[in-house]
């Protein structure tokens, strides 16, 4: 690649510096002045350049490269959150990426199937099981590692034990129900519910590690923790429910899980589903994401969650929250920096860059709503008189 220089010369030493200005960067600046952002900029969301080989990582792959750039330390930026919220609005990212071509990734995620039961289990040990001492840290009290509510909270507790609340309501529960929990993780929501509306709850998890900790957790409350995938259940509840766990299930198997819940669920029961939603319909994920935060997650959009569960399930109800993720992830975030003298000699300072820029850049998405957060109700005929949403 050929380039332009100049020179500088120093005036401590008087020698002679050649440093190079690529055009590649001249490129980048020239759409980046769309979103505000300056390379080197005096904003906090300027990013910061280290080494100027990050343009050629970014120009090569994309968003992947921008990731890796950045856990490499090839740069830096004071808020992660805003610089990509600025980006996602104005869709820069998604020019970056070169959608007009399919990658090898997701050649293969047509050819074959991503989440099938050989591979979920691995996929999801790869990114539950790294350490319970830190999301213990993170999470806080709840345990809860999905988007709280915060319409009446203040804090990150009260956020999660109103989203707790807010899924037993619109599921009506009642004393002496049975209710299954697909995805149960650390059992923020068994533990919730068998406390606070007595029913019984047999929770699901491919997490070794979730699975010890849930059952530890909620021993003595009518709660079963299992540690098997969905598709094997087979048994009769009330009221089944799913938080933050079907975007680990993948298009391929999404008409399966449905036909899972339409199963084991009784005539007149309710089932709530809890996701992080898209607003395009993918196969894959983010690239930096799926490699090293969710391997071989993919966020659903409305038409494949739809078209999926079409003469399955009857859809009563959907509720947008997506907002309420951006304030649940900066409050992840300062937990986790809160937190991180006592995780460091553990986990390192490349793992540390790894997940602010997992966490950060994910609030900026939420932020710009190119990242959304739907509870969606279904029955399973067809609630009688129709579904009566409870005051939220």
């Amino acid at each position: 690649m050929r380039q332009a220089t100049f020179a500088v010369v120093s005036q401590e030493k008087k020698e002679v510096q050649i440093r190079p200005v690529s055009w590649l960067r001249r490129r980048f600046q020239s759409v980046l002045d769309e979103a505000g952002i300056t390379l080197d900029g005096p904003n906090p969301w300027d990013p910061q350049i280290r080494r100027e080989r990050l343009m050629t990582r970014i120009l090569l792959y994309g968003t992947l490269g921008a990731g890796e750039a950045y856990v490499d330390g090839d740069w830096d930026c004071e808020q992660l959150d805003v610089l990509a919220e600025r980006l996602l609005s104005s869709e820069i990212d998604e020019r970056w990426d070169n959608r007009t071509a399919v990658s090898p990734r997701e050649l293969l995620a047509y050819l074959s199937n991503l989440q099938s039961r050989a591979r979920a289990r691995k996929n999801v040990e790869a990114h539950y099981d790294i350490g319970n001492d830190l999301y213990t840290a993170m999470l806080g009290p709840t345990m809860a590692y999905s988007c709280g509510y915060w319409r009446k909270a203040n804090t990150l507790e009260e956020a999660q034990n109103g989203k707790h609340e807010l899924a037993c309501r619109k599921l009506g529960l009642r004393d002496g129900m049975r209710i299954l929990d697909i995805g149960c993780g650390w059992g923020g929501f068994a533990k919730y519910a068998a406390t606070h509306y007595g029913v019984e709850v047999t929770g699901v998890t491919l997490s070794p590690a979730q699975a010890e900790y849930a059952a530890l957790w909620c021993a003595g409350l009518p709660v079963r923790i299992e540690l098997r995938d969905y598709r094997e259940v087979r048994e009769s509840f009330d009221r089944i429910v799913s938080i933050g766990m079907f975007e680990h299930v993948g298009p391929g198997n999404y008409r399966e899980y449905f036909e899972s819940v339409r199963r084991n669920l009784t005539a007149d029961g309710l089932f709530l589903l809890h996701t992080i939603g898209t607003l395009r319909s993918k196969r894959t994920m983010n690239h930096w994401m799926a490699r090293y935060i969710f391997p071989n997650g993919v966020v659903p959009s409305g038409t494949q969650i739809l078209r999926s569960a079409e003469r399955i399930l009857v859809l009563e109800d959907w509720h947008n929250f997506g907002a309420d993720y951006d304030k649940t992830l900066m409050a992840w975030h300062a937990n986790f920096e809160s937190a991180w003298p006592a995780l460091c000699a553990r986990y390192g300072e490349r793992f540390r860059r790894m997940w602010r820029y997992y966490l950060l850049t994910c609030a900026g998405s939420f932020r710009a709503r190119q990242s959304q957060l739907w509870q969606l109700v279904f029955s399973k005929r067809g609630v009688p008189g129709g579904y009566a949403r409870v005051g939220l």
